[in-house]
C-alpha cells in the first residue's frame, strides 16, 4: 500500500493546542467497525458504549519530564536533549538538537553540571546513545531540570503539566503521554467499574518511534522502532476470562492495542509478559487481541491512522475523518476522541 493512501486534509486550526479545562467532556465521534457508520457524541457517553463483562485496557505509563536544555562542555553552544528509551542504567538513547554540534566522545552539561551527559555512539535522525552521570535519583534531578516533552505542533505553553498526564498514570517512562487516555476522569473510572464493565492495566513506555513520520512510499518497507511493554499475570487472566465469556476487548489507545495484540499474536492467549515490541499494524492485519478501539485524531500519512484503519477499513476511516474536519473536532494530542467498536 501506498502512504498517499492514508492522506487527509487537515486545516492547522483543528489541531488543538490547550487541553479542555474538563478532560471528559471533548467529543467523541463513535464509528462502527463493519459499516462505517458515524454518531456524534461526547466522551462521558463512553459509558453507554460498553456492556457489562467488558474490558477497558489502560496504558498507565508516566511521562517523563525528559526534555533537558544545556550546555556544550568544550564550547558553551546551547544544545536540547529529549530522552527516548533507557539502554542500560545509565545509558539513553536521545535525541539531540542540534544533532551536529554533539560527537562521539563530547558531553553536554545540564543545571550547571548537575546532569553530564556523554556521547558514546551516533545514530541516525539526531538520535543519540548518551551516559548520564549525576548525583542522586535521577527522576529527582528530571524533576528538577526537566520539561515535559510536548508534541512539536503543540506551540502553547502548558500551564498545568499534570494535564499531559492520565490521572492513572504510575509507571515513569515514556516520552510522549498515551493521549487517548487523557479524556479519563477519576469520577468517569468509577461509573464505568460500577456498570460492572472491568477496567485492566498494561504498560507500555512511548518512544517517539510510534509518531516519526513513515519516510518510504511503501509502507511494507516501513520499520517501526521497538517499545518496552509489560502485562501483569492478574491482567492476563482478567483478560482470558473475559475473552472466554464472549464479552469485548476494549483497548484505550494504539499503545494499548500494540502490547495487547504483541502478546496475544506470540502466545495465542494473554500471558505474564515483557519485552520490547516493534509490531507495525496496518491494513491486512488480523486482530487477535482486541474488539474496539478508543484512540484521538492522528495526523495524516501516520502508523497510527494505518492501524486504526486496520481495525474498520481505509474507507471507513477516512470518512470519519472527513467527518470530523467538517464538524470541527479537536485533533492529536489535546484533542477529541473516536471509538471504534
Amino acid at each position: 500500500m501506498n502512504i498517499e493512501e492514508f492522506d487527509f486534509n487537515l486545516p492547522e486550526s483543528l489541531i488543538a493546542q490547550t487541553p479542555l479545562l474538563n478532560r471528559e467532556s471533548s467529543r467523541l465521534l463513535k464509528c462502527d467497525r463493519k459499516t462505517g457508520q458515524l454518531e456524534d457524541l461526547t466522551f462521558k457517553d463512553i459509558v453507554n458504549q460498553l456492556s457489562p463483562g467488558d474490558c477497558l485496557v489502560l496504558n498507565d505509563t508516566k511521562v517523563m519530564p525528559a526534555r533537558l536544555f544545556g550546555l556544550k562542555e568544550e564550547t558553551g553552544a546551547k544544545v536540547e536533549m529529549l530522552m527516548l528509551t533507557q539502554h542500560e542504567e545509565n545509558q539513553w538513547e536521545v535525541l539531540i538538537k542540534p544533532a551536529k554540534r554533539i560527537k562521539k566522545g563530547q558531553s553536554v552539561s545540564f543545571g550547571e553540571g548537575k546532569i553530564i551527559a556523554t556521547c558514546l555512539e551516533e545514530l541516525e535522525q539526531g538520535g543519540r546513545i548518551m551516559e548520564l552521570s549525576y548525583e542522586g535519583i535521577l527522576q529527582e534531578r528530571l524533576d528538577e531540570l526537566g520539561e515535559m516533552p510536548l508534541p512539536p505542533y503543540i506551540k502553547e505553553r502548558l500551564d498545568d503539566q499534570d494535564r499531559y498526564q492520565t490521572v492513572y498514570a504510575k509507571a515513569v517512562g515514556s516520552a510522549a503521554a498515551p493521549t487517548a487516555g487523557l479524556h479519563f476522569t477519576e469520577a468517569l473510572l468509577k461509573e464505568i467499574k460500577e456498570r460492572g464493565i472491568h477496567i485492566a492495566f498494561i504498560t507500555l513506555h512511548v518512544g517517539l518511534g510510534t509518531f516519526r513520520p513513515v519516510s518510504v512510499d511503501n509502507i511494507d518497507d516501513h520499520e517501526m522502532h521497538s517499545e518496552y511493554y509489560q502485562m501483569t499475570a492478574e491482567t492476563a487472566d482478567l483478560l482470558n476470562r473475559v475473552k472466554s465469556q464472549g464479552n469485548k476487548i476494549i483497548s484505550v489507545g494504539t499503545t494499548s492495542t500494540r502490547t495487547l495484540e504483541t502478546i496475544r499474536s506470540k502466545n495465542d492467549q494473554f500471558v505474564e509478559a515483557s519485552g520490547w515490541t516493534d509490531i507495525f499494524i496496518y491494513p491486512g492485519y488480523e486482530f487477535k487481541a482486541i474488539d474496539g478501539l478508543i484512540t484521538n485524531f492522528h495526523l495524516p500519512k501516520s502508523t497510527l491512522i494505518m492501524l486504526v484503519s486496520a481495525l474498520s477499513t481505509r474507507d471507513n476511516i477516512l470518512n470519519a475523518y472527513n467527518h470530523a474536519v467538517e464538524n470541527k473536532y479537536r485533533f492529536f494530542s489535546f484533542g477529541d476522541a473516536m471509538i471504534i467498536i
